[in-house]
């Protein structure tokens, strides 16, 4: 649990290094409040929504049911939770992908090269998307790559002390 916690502490520390159990460990946190948040969403009248929605996109006369649907109460405990989580997790996401990336000797601005990359990339009809597929499944790689043994430019290896509070 520490691990999931440790970018929270480390919000906006965009120097340093940070180990893969960090990175990953807050990814499955992110997977975990996502599925959670979702399932409240769609348990609160959301599934409706969307089904609505897909019998207006085929054309289907439900627009004034579509004008009167309000999600209940369990729907927007969900929406609400799932914008603070967004809020609150943005930074240190960010933070946390660019000490990752400085654990593998690399610059941070990668980051914003590789999002624009897709943007741009995904304008592109077809084949556009098979490359930025292709991006995505390269850069979960990277990320999932061992950092640089010893002290890189960054700094020390961050494998070299095993405790969570070593970097907090």
């Amino acid at each position: 649990m520490k691990w999931m916690l440790l970018p929270f502490r480390r919000y906006a520390e965009f120097s340093g290094r940070s180990r893969r159990m960090e990175f990953w460990m807050f990814q499955l946190l992110g997977l975990i409040v996502g599925a959670v948040l979702y399932t409240l969403i769609l348990a609160g009248g959301g599934m409706e929504w969307v089904t609505l929605v897909a019998a207006t996109a085929e054309g289907t006369a439900v627009d004034s049911q579509l004008e009167e649907f309000s999600f209940g109460p369990l729907g927007w405990v969900g929406i609400v939770g799932l914008m603070v989580w967004v809020v609150a997790a943005f930074i240190p996401s960010i933070a946390l992908t660019v000490r990752r990336l400085h654990d593998r000797n690399m610059t941070g601005w990668y980051l914003p090269g590789f999002v624009v990359a897709v943007l741009c990339l995904s304008l592109i009809p077809i084949l556009g998307t098979i490359v930025v597929l292709a991006l995505e499944i390269g850069w979960i790689v990277l990320m999932a790559l061992p950092g640089t043994p010893g002290q890189n430019k960054y700094g020390p290896d961050p494998l070299g002390e095993a405790d969570a509070e070593a970097f907090a």
